[in-house]
């Protein structure tokens, strides 16, 4: 493994507009590792989503949990074979969380059947990096990355998406989950914030949450 990081399968999550592409792709950069990106922008159900919740929602999260596994399960080896460093800026849960975001109770249940059946198949990873930022900077970077159908996301979904998380890595002790407040960092354009990251992505951390504040060097 082309890393000095103890990890097979590094995953990022976060909010939307909390940066989770960006990071990815700087490490794959870095470590050599083969990056998983996820493919929303071939969703045609995503822009008729934010003009339309309610009646889009669950067509929109039927696709993703498809376009998910399908890329995950060609991507990820077993959980045994893996023989380089995979670095993905989604997890399989992922669906599940927006799901019970954006479904009514009956099309949830439904879909947590679906969802359980399949994510059994899929590997899961050794680390989690959990990026949190406020909303007021998440709306900055939503605004300021320009996607159209973006423009219209409102505080309270966001904040809905947040606990959702929050909820969920809670929940989920057995995982390793490097949650990290990205408040008033920028790990993009400030070299020295994103090596502190990179740093801390190296370390070995038993299961369970372990927060982090990155210092402004």
């Amino acid at each position: 493994m082309s890393s000095s990081s103890p990890y097979s399968f590094i995953a990022i999550e976060g909010n939307i507009g909390s940066g989770k592409s960006s990071l990815a792709n700087l490490l794959a950069r870095d470590w050599g590792g083969h990056l998983i990106m996820e493919e929303f922008e071939d969703n045609s159900f995503l822009p008729k989503f934010y003009e339309d919740s309610r009646r889009y929602a669950f067509p929109l999260e039927m696709s993703f949990l498809a376009a998910r596994f399908n890329q995950l399960k060609k991507q990820l080896p077993e959980q045994e074979l893996f023989r380089e460093l995979v670095i993905s800026d989604y997890i399989f849960a992922k669906c599940l969380l927006f799901s019970k975001v954006n479904l009514d109770e009956d099309e949830y249940e439904l879909y947590y059947k679906m969802f359980d059946i399949i994510n059994q198949q899929l590997p899961k990873p050794e680390l989690l990096i959990y990026l949190h930022s406020p909303v007021e900077k998440l709306q900055w970077n939503i605004n300021n990355r320009g996607r159209s159908y973006e423009q219209k996301i409102e505080d309270q979904y966001l904040l809905n998406l947040q606990q959702t998380y929050f909820d969920y890595l809670h929940t989920h002790t057995e995982q390793r989950v490097l949650l990290i407040d990205c408040s008033n960092i920028d790990f993009v354009n400030n070299e020295g914030h994103y090596q502190q990251i990179k740093e801390l992505a190296c370390k070995e951390y038993e299961p369970g949450i372990h927060h982090y504040h990155i210092l402004d060097l």
